[in-house]
């Protein structure tokens, strides 16, 4: 070889690429061969809104709401193979959701692994940047702040009652709680109330208080002050930072009962105190929270304070679930796969009948989101083809016959059939009524039995069990400390 060439081989070889990634607009992480993030770049930052220095040296499944089995990065270090391209819908451990696309390369040196490196695309700027794409609004389309009230798609009656709702609420400083199950499109209420609102040239903050682990939840709500703990720093939360703006406190019923607690004085007092300090600071905060469960249940089972519920539900809004408006699956459909026609290049123009009728006996314990990743799923390896077609859902419906009737929910109460405004809240004394003791444990029985027989199928794997109840992992686990299940008894 001539020594001009291997002198550039050297030179390539000691350069600092990671100076050249951290002006990329796509973002990049690097990892070690054990999935310790030891690289990651501005646009990344954006992207998931954390901190660098919040995920340095802090593993995947840390920073990310992710396991080894779904996680893009960690499959790359455990096959050894490039990932080309992958499409990853994810959620960070703060409660961030992004939609992106993924392309992750392991890298050796000589025959040594000795990391990964991962390039990210978000839709979002895919869209923004793909200007020759003649699709009109485009950046509407994909723009959080775009997000309004007639982007939300719905004709059932009860279902526009609660846009009525919401869109009037959005004119007033009071408290908002969204009352639905997951995947229902709360998240999606909370942004258009907020576009709808004074406060939508501020910030909305949305915090996943289910995903964020209980020792972290106080800090990163209320902020630190330097000396309150070991290597704590003078930080503001999320309340004084998004002042002036929105905070959507998502499955609100899913944080500690004693920091519920200070949710109530932040919003009785409007002052928030960081952890550690004495001082404390005024803030202007428009609050929408939300439950995902019954709350007269929540509070009769001590996980809800009756208190901050009357202070959050000023006005209390339910979301019916997909089940409960299957009229409105035809438009649904329509609007995902032109959604996803835009993302994925495609020339889908409809469905087949037989997925249309299997689609409107389905139960979707997903809600709307589980209908959006079916239909991007099948998008995805329907090839040059225009019609979903049955063979196109993949393993999605296999177990859809014990999701879809044996684990079907119980009719709804009847506070969720009236009208959002004239919700009264449950009395703090007497206690709330709560299911007869009978009928309740038969239902926790049926629940516990379906619970145990799709944990053993799968052998106690959580992720894989969680999947094929369509519920998220986080719940299996709470169900499974609720009935006090033994996952030894699967392995």
């Amino acid at each position: 070889m001539p020594d001009d060439i291997k002198k550039y081989l050297f030179d390539l070889n000691n350069a600092d690429f990671l100076s050249v990634f951290d002006e990329f607009s796509d973002g990049v992480i690097v990892s070690d061969p054990n999935g310790i993030i030891v690289y990651y770049n501005d646009a990344m930052s954006r992207i998931d809104e954390l901190n660098r220095e919040d995920v340095i040296l802090r593993s995947v499944t840390e920073v990310y709401d992710l396991t080894p089995d779904n996680s893009v990065i960690l499959q790359c270090i455990a096959k050894r193979i490039p990932i080309i391209d992958q499409p990853n819908f994810y959620r960070t451990h703060m409660g961030k959701f992004a939609n992106t696309v993924h392309s992750v390369f392991p890298v050796f040196n000589k025959q040594q692994m000795v990391g990964a490196i991962c390039f990210v695309r978000d839709y979002n700027m895919l869209v923004n940047t793909i200007a020759a794409m003649p699709v009109p609004d485009q950046n509407a389309r994909f723009n959080d702040s775009a997000i309004t009230f007639d982007s939300i798609i719905g004709e059932d009656p009860v279902f526009k009652d609660a846009i009525r709702s919401a869109r009037m609420a959005s004119q007033t400083p009071s408290p908002v709680m969204l009352f639905g199950e997951t995947g229902t499109g709360k998240e999606l209420f909370a942004r258009a109330i907020h576009n709808h609102s004074a406060r939508n040239n501020q910030k909305f903050t949305p915090v996943n208080c289910a995903a964020i682990p209980e020792n972290l939840l106080e800090g990163i709500l209320f902020g630190t002050s330097k000396g309150a703990f070991t290597g704590s720093v003078n930080k503001a939360g999320l309340f004084e930072r998004t002042s002036k703006g929105t905070i959507f406190l998502d499955e609100v019923n899913s944080m500690p009962v004693g920091l519920q607690a200070k949710i109530l004085r932040i919003v009785q007092e409007n002052k928030v105190r960081r952890v550690g300090a004495l001082k404390e600071t005024e803030i202007d905060l428009k609050i929408i929270s939300s439950i995902n469960r019954d709350p007269r249940i929540t509070i009769a089972e001590g996980t809800l304070r009756s208190d901050l519920f009357y202070r959050l539900g000023v006005v209390f809004i339910h979301i019916v679930p997909l089940r409960q408006r299957l009229g409105d699956l035809d438009i649904l459909v329509a609007h995902f796969i032109r959604k996803h026609n835009i993302l994925l290049s495609k020339q889908v123009r409809s469905i087949s009948d037989n997925v249309l009728e299997l689609f409107r006996i389905y139960n979707w314990p997903g809600n709307v989101r589980e209908l959006e990743h079916v239909i991007e799923g099948a998008m995805n390896i329907v090839g040059d083809g225009n019609t979903i077609r049955m063979n196109h859902l993949q393993s999605h419906f296999s177990n859809w016959s014990i999701r879809s009737r044996s684990n079907e929910a119980a009719p709804a109460p009847a506070f969720m059939h009236t009208p959002a405004q004239n919700f009264q809240p449950p009395e703090a004394s007497p206690a709330p009524e709560v299911p007869q003791p009978d009928l309740k444990k038969q239902e926790a029985d049926n629940e516990k039995e379906i619970l145990t027989r799709v944990m053993a199928r799968h052998g106690g794997n959580i992720s894989q069990s969680a999947k094929a109840l369509g519920i998220s992992r986080q719940l299996l686990y709470y169900k499974i400390k609720k009935f006090k299940i033994d996952r030894s008894q699967f392995s």
